[in-house]
């Protein structure tokens, strides 16, 4: 039975941890506001291990966005400072130049491009103001995927890489979030599809089949498979060329010696 209260708890005090090991005591935390579930609930568990001071919110519309409101609301709910900064003239200089050397772009690329944008305009203020950025992904989307490498599934530290969307939500109730945040169908701000749309099967399946092994229909058994094993670069280390005479540098410069 998952324990959102206890583990609301660890959550607040491993980013206390964090900060005080890896900042100073004015650094910020800057975090993407979707106004979704993953970026709200990391906001929020952000503002209680720190204080709101210490937050900084980043909105990052492509253009016009319909439910930047609900951004806006998040930020005013936790009471957050917060900017916003459009990247559609990013995204569109960086295809005017790709459209110039190639006769079509991929869909790879139109999807994964806005996101890497979004994290590197995080990283930019972040930079700006010292700070630490916050990676807002799930393991339910790590899971299957459902994340851009060096986009959304970048950051400093990771509050909620290791919970699924369904403790992602009980963690959010047990912080009194407002259930509008928390149940606000989740989309990808690019394509104008939901996530569920996008993946073909339900969180609910996904997580029942993560955590118990059952998932009832075959055919998203095996799309769920597909994708996971498909996407495992995502999460794992950046392979690596492992040089020989690493091991006798090391212990040379530990100090042992030969």
């Amino acid at each position: 039975m998952f324990d959102a209260k206890k583990v609301k708890e660890e959550i607040v005090s491993w980013i206390r941890n964090y900060f005080e090991e890896n900042s100073t005591p004015e650094t910020k935390a800057v975090i993407g506001i979707s106004g979704g579930k993953d970026s709200t609930v990391a906001a929020a568990l952000c503002v209680e291990a720190l204080g709101k001071n210490r937050i900084l919110g980043v909105l990052m519309p492509q253009g016009k966005q319909e439910d930047i409101d609900v951004s806006y609301a998040v930020c005013k709910n936790l009471d957050i400072d917060f900017i916003e900064v459009n990247i559609e003239s990013a995204v569109k200089a960086i295809y005017c130049e790709l459209n110039e050397k190639f006769e079509q772009l991929s869909k790879i690329t139109t999807m994964n491009t806005p996101a890497r944008i979004r994290m590197s305009t995080l990283y930019a203020v972040s930079g700006t103001v010292g700070g630490r950025v916050v990676n807002t992904c799930n393991f339910s989307e790590d899971y299957v995927g459902y994340s851009t490498k060096f986009g959304d599934s970048a950051g400093d530290f990771s509050p909620l890489s290791d919970l699924t969307v369904t403790e992602v939500k009980a963690i959010g109730y047990e912080l009194g979030l407002d259930p509008k945040f928390i149940d606000k169908t989740p989309i990808d701000g690019l394509c104008g599809k939901s996530d569920e749309e996008n993946l073909g099967f339900s969180y609910a399946a996904l997580d029942r089949y993560i955590r118990d092994g059952i998932c009832e229909d075959a055919d998203v058994k095996v799309k769920i498979d597909r994708l996971h094993f498909a996407n495992l670069h995502k999460i794992a280390p950046m392979p690596k060329f492992v040089y020989p005479h690493r091991s006798m540098l090391n212990a040379r410069d530990s100090g042992g010696g030969f």
